[in-house]
Parts: structure tokens; C-alpha cells; sequence
């Protein structure tokens, strides 16, 4: 006895170790999501202090989106050459400064250039998140839990967001909103060296016109799905965008297979299961964009809701996922990926189908609330599987690879599925203005078309929610594969033991 006592005391430092360095890593990604949030809420009251042109104000978040997009593959293949810790710490300090910076910011230039900065640093970051997880706890239950407590910071950020956003915007400045991101970045960088151990750095060259390539296209790319949002999808300057960055990606794959080093690692993209888990990823904010986007409106325009009761009415939705994420994670090794994934896609289509039915003098309590529940729970159930499948089996030196994928797959994502569910909600819209019903008086036209409009998206949310079932189909079940010969761990790893 007296000999194991040290063993499972050196076992419960390091659980203790690896936990603060989770909640660390986890907390500044979701500074990151809360952060933007809080950004979008506060844009019309930068514009008003900074006198901001519309074109000005576009670019405030442009800056931003643009090198966060196309920097992801770059972000996640520099932490596995230089070290993730590295290369994260990096990511955190220019994102602070840039967060710092743009409260301070002038007028609109020096704005832009500080959310530029940010948007670098977010990029940097971003991909190390994920890839430091996977270094620090081995496939079993201990990841999946981890990947978890990820899944709930990222569905949270909104909610929690708003929250923040409505408590600061009582105290009437924006600057105040703008230092508490940079403030609670510079505090988790100065932490963050003691409790994240660095990793290996990985032997090999750097691939530069990989990186070149792929980071234009991706700036391409977002910058044509951000600007279609507004129904510019048959602009030239966005049809351009479109041809450039299919062009340049289609370039970048070419390189990529002459290259003895490359960006990124192809062989991620040729097994099923994983492609599949990138679908489900790319087709996850569809689900869900348009229910945080009409709802918020629907809560201030029909039942009258303040700003901070909205947020608190969003808090529902990290209910669910809070209650269902624990769950979710102790299913996907007993049931399978596949099964959980169309568990919760189900959820998300019982959602939005439920909010097709609402209507202006629907209750809260029983046209909506279920829905939050429902749709928190099936963003634990579809996320949470499907990224452990997209990251099963990478080993340690490639682990910033691939996980810049799953952060490219989920923001390009998120920017697609918004692009295609202001069209086909704009196009409800004015369906409905052109064509009301004889008996509608004229001052109730507005409303009409903004529940067709409302309605429409979640009709759109339920389609995505189907699709993301079907290609689950591709993720498989169980994985029954023999797990290999045990290498004996890094220091300060978590290990797992298991017994038969």
C-alpha cells in the first residue's frame, strides 16, 4: 500500500494540472466568441462615437473576419512546427493588444487596424485550442470529456455574449466593453506558461507557397460569403471573390501534393469517416444561425424583451447543451458516433420545426422555451461526436493540422450558412410584401413579412438539420479498431487507464 500512495498522489496533481490548463485554453476561446459578440451589439455605437461611414463600418468587421479565415491552416500548422503553447501564446498576446488597441482607436483607420491585428491573433490561437487538448489527454474518456467542456465554451459564446454586452452597454461605453477583452487576454496570457506545457516541435520545412495560396483563397472566400450576406451574391466584386478562391484552393491542393512538407496533411480528407465528421461540422451553424438571428429580433420586436432579457432567454440554450454534453460524450464510445450525431440532428430538426408553428401571440414559456432546451441539446449531441471522430487517431505532430481544419470547416461554415439563410429569408420577405392577403391591414404588412421571413429560416435550419443527419451516414458507428501498443507518455500528459 505504502508503495502506490505516491503514484495516485502524482496521478492527482497531474489530473489537477491538466484541469487548469483545460479551463485556461477553454477560457480564452471563449473570450474570443463572447468577445465578437459583444463587438456586433456594440457596432452602432462605435459608428455614432467614431462618425463611421457604412463602408468604414464594414470594414471594422472585415478586418477582423478576413485574417481570422484565412489564417486558420497557417495558425494550426505553425504550432505544430514552432510548438502550440508557443504559438498560442503568441495568438493571445496580439489578440490582447489588438483588443486594447481598438478601445483607444481615434477614428476608423487606426480601428480597423487594431480589429486586424485581433483577427490575426484569433487565428494564431484558435487551432492551438484544440491541438493542445488533443496533446494533453489521450484518446478515451478523459478527451472526450475535454473536447466537451470545448464544444460548451464555443455554443455558449453567444448567449453568454449578449449577457455581457447588455450589462456593460447599462453603463453607457463602448471603450469600457473593448478593455475588458484585452484586460482578461492579458491575464490568461500571463497564466498560461505555468500551467500549459509546451509540445514537441515538429522537424520538417515550413511550406510557404502553400501557405500563401491557401491564405489568399480563404481570405477570398470569406470575404465573397460575408459580402453575399446582404444579397450581393451576383456582384461582380463577389462573383470574383467566388472564382479567385476556388482557383486558388484548387492551386493549393496541387501544391500541397508536390510538397514533401506540406501546410496541410491531404490524407486528413481521404478517410470517410472523417470527411464525413467535417460535413457535420460545416453543416452544424445552419441548424442553429438562423434561430439565434430571428429569434433575438422576434424577443425585442414582438414580446417587447429588453437586451438583457433576451440574453438571459438565450441562457436556455447553454442549458441544454450543459445538460446534454456530459451525455453526449459518454454515448459516443457505447452507441457510435453515426447514432448520437442523428440523435441530436433530430433534436435540432424538432426545433426548428417546432418554431415554423410561432407566431406573434405565441407564449414564450410554451412556443419557444422547448425549443432552447432542444436546440442546446442537439449541439452538444451533433458537435461533440463529430469532432472527436474529425480528431481520432492524429497523432501529436499533426494534431495543429488538423484541428485548423475543424476550426476553417466550422467558420467557413458559419459564414455559408448565414450567406443562405439571409437569401432564402430575404426572398420569403419579399414574397410576402408583394403578394399580402386582401384582408391584411397595411400597417401589419411589416410584420407579416418579417414572421415569413422568420419562418422561412427555420424551414431553411430544419433542411440543414436533415442534411446533417444524412452525412452522418458517412461518420460510421462504433470503433471497434484495436487500439495500438501504448506509448509511454510525455511529461506532465494525463494518462488513462483503462481495465478490461
Amino acid at each position: 500500500m505504502s508503495e502506490t500512495q505516491p503514484v495516485a498522489g502524482r496521478a492527482d496533481r497531474i489530473r489537477g494540472r491538466t484541469a487548469v490548463a483545460l479551463a485556461v485554453v477553454v477560457s480564452f476561446w471563449g473570450l474570443i466568441l463572447v468577445d465578437e459578440m459583444v463587438v456586433n451589439i456594440s457596432l452602432a455605437q462605435i459608428a455614432e462615437a467614431l462618425q463611421l461611414t457604412q463602408t468604414e463600418l464594414g470594414w471594422v468587421v472585415n478586418a477582423y473576419l478576413l485574417p481570422f479565415g484565412g489564417l486558420l491552416l497557417l495558425g494550426g500548422r505553425l504550432g505544430d512546427i514552432l510548438g502550440k503553447r508557443r504559438v498560442f501564446l503568441v495568438g493571445m498576446a496580439l489578440y490582447s493588444v489588438g483588443c486594447l488597441a481598438r478601445a483607444v482607436a481615434p477614428d476608423a483607420w487606426p480601428l480597423i487596424a487594431a480589429r486586424a491585428v485581433q483577427g490575426t491573433g484569433a487565428a494564431l490561437a484558435t487551432p492551438c485550442v484544440l491541438a493542445l487538448i488533443l496533446n494533453t489527454f489521450a484518446d478515451g474518456p478523459l478527451r472526450r470529456r475535454a473536447i466537451g467542456v470545448y464544444t460548451i465554451a464555443g455554443g455558449t459564446g453567444a448567449a453568454v455574449g449578449l449577457l455581457v454586452a447588455g450589462a456593460l452597454g447599462a453603463l453607457g461605453s463602448w471603450q469600457l466593453q473593448m478593455l475588458l477583452a484585452g484586460g482578461i487576454g492579458l491575464v490568461l496570457l500571463a497564466v498560461t506558461p505555468a500551467v500549459v506545457a509546451e509540445t514537441p516541435r515538429q522537424s520538417g520545412r515550413f511550406d510557404f507557397p502553400g501557405a500563401l495560396v491557401s491564405t489568399i483563397g480563404l481570405v477570398a472566400l470569406v470575404y465573397a460569403l460575408a459580402n453575399s450576406q446582404s444579397g450581393g451574391w451576383r456582384t461582380g466584386p463577389v462573383i470574383g471573390c467566388f472564382v479567385g478562391a476556388a482557383v486558388l484552393l484548387g492551386l493549393f491542393v496541387v501544391i500541397t501534393r508536390r510538397t514533401r512538407d506540406p501546410l496541410l496533411d491531404l490524407g486528413l480528407f481521404t478517410e470517410r469517416r472523417r470527411v464525413g465528421a467535417y460535413l457535420a461540422l460545416l453543416l452544424m451553424p445552419g441548424a442553429q444561425i438562423g434561430i439565434f438571428f430571428f429569434l433575438g429580433q422576434y424577443f425585442q420586436m414582438v414580446l417587447g424583451y429588453t437586451p438583457m432579457t433576451v440574453a438571459l432567454a438565450f441562457l436556455l440554450v447553454s442549458v441544454g447543451m450543459v445538460g446534454a454534453a456530459g451525455l453526449a460524450a459518454r454515448l459516443e464510445p457505447r452507441l457510435g458516433a453515426r447514432t448520437v450525431i442523428v440523435l441530436g440532428a433530430l433534436m435540432l430538426l424538432g426545433a426548428n420545426l417546432w418554431l415554423t408553428r410561432l407566431g406573434a401571440g405565441d407564449s414564450f414559456w410554451t412556443a419557444v422555451l422547448p425549443s432552447l432546451l432542444l436546440v442546446g441539446a442537439g449541439l452538444a449531441f451533433t458537435t461533440i461526436p463529430a469532432t472527436i471522430r474529425a480528431t481520432a487517431g492524429v497523432d501529436d505532430e499533426g494534431s495543429g493540422s488538423a484541428s485548423s481544419v475543424v476550426s476553417a470547416v466550422q467558420n467557413v461554415g458559419s459564414s455559408l450558412s448565414l450567406a443562405i439563410i439571409v437569401a432564402v429569408a430575404t426572398t420569403a420577405g419579399a414574397a410576402a410584401a408583394a403578394n399580402p392577403p386582401a384582408d391584411v391591414p397595411a400597417e401589419a404588412v411589416e410584420g407579416l413579412v418579417f414572421e415569413a421571413s422568420m419562418t422561412a429560416s427555420f424551414a431553411t435550419g430544419a433542411a440543414f438539420s436533415l442534411a446533417i443527419a444524412l452525412v452522418s451516414l458517412l461518420v460510421g458507428g462504433r470503433n471497434r479498431a484495436a487500439a495500438p501498443p501504448a506509448a509511454a507518455p510525455a511529461p506532465g500528459r494525463e494518462v488513462t487507464h483503462t481495465t478490461a
